[in-house]
């Protein structure tokens, strides 16, 4: 197991049923520290959670009296970390769909290369729902475009490394940013502050309700939520266009 003083996993957990413990001590077998925010969970987790860390110093829980929503939850262990002196955050699912084994691989691709976002691209089984896989593509091709094809091989899988100080800057900036519409923006709105990505593999599991699987997506509430984030991310880029372009060009 790996420690650091610069980069920490953080874990946001609402409502995820017993694979949140699976995925915590997954986690704290690759990495110190752990941190997870309990973003008003109102399973029991929470209480366990903070039992468990009770009894480990290198996990350490929140947690937030109200569901707020995933990149909120996020914001609240990116803001703690920074305070702390950490400068990178690599933010994993609860509900172990994540493979917790790359987090090593992950932590060093950010530490050789501290200015990039190190970002997940998926390799689905047959586990996974196809529809997840076409409305991903979706969004990717959207990203792709707003970007300029700066790089994004995909803009929804939570497994990544974040640079603190750009996110969390820009974070407070925004009203947006805050729920399920998090991993897309974040990654568009890094890359238009000049953070290049790189990509790395990873395996993906869809668990099933038998297998203790719990998802909170919700077709109809979420791609309603990500259409507008889309939109309004279309608006953005169009106003930084010329800009993008002359990055562009810049780099060639």
């Amino acid at each position: 197991m790996s420690a650091s003083r610069t980069h920490l996993v953080l874990i946001p957990s609402y409502n995820p049923g017993e694979k949140v413990f699976e995925t915590v001590r997954a986690a704290r077998a690759q990495w110190a520290p752990v941190w997870v925010v309990v973003d008003g969970s109102t399973d029991g987790t929470g209480g366990r959670l903070a039992a468990l860390a009770a009894e480990d110093p290198d996990l350490e829980v929140f947690i937030l009296p109200h569901n707020r929503g995933k990149g909120a939850a996020l914001l609240t262990g990116f803001t703690a970390a920074l305070a702390r002196g950490f400068t990178h955050a690599l933010t994993v699912d609860s509900d172990g769909q994540h493979p917790c084994e790359c987090i090593p691989a992950f932590m060093q691709a950010s530490q050789a290369h501290p200015e990039a976002m190190v970002l997940g691209v998926p390799r689905f089984d047959a586990s996974a729902p196809r529809i997840r896989v076409l409305g991903r593509r979706i969004s990717n091709g959207w990203a792709q475009l707003e970007t300029l094809g700066a790089g994004i091989a995909d803009s929804l899988f939570g497994m990544r490394v974040y640079p603190l100080a750009p996110l969390v800057g820009e974070m407070r900036r925004r009203r947006g940013m805050r729920r399920f519409d998090f991993d897309v923006e974040a990654a568009v709105r890094l890359s238009w502050l000049g953070v290049p990505a790189l990509n790395l593999p990873a395996p993906v599991r869809y668990f099933s309700a038998a297998e203790g699987g719990v998802s909170h997506f919700r077709y109809g509430r979420d791609n309603v939520l990500l259409t507008a984030m889309h939109v309004r991310l279309f608006f953005g880029f169009l106003a930084r266009l010329p800009r993008l372009l002359a990055r562009r060009r810049a780099g060639r």
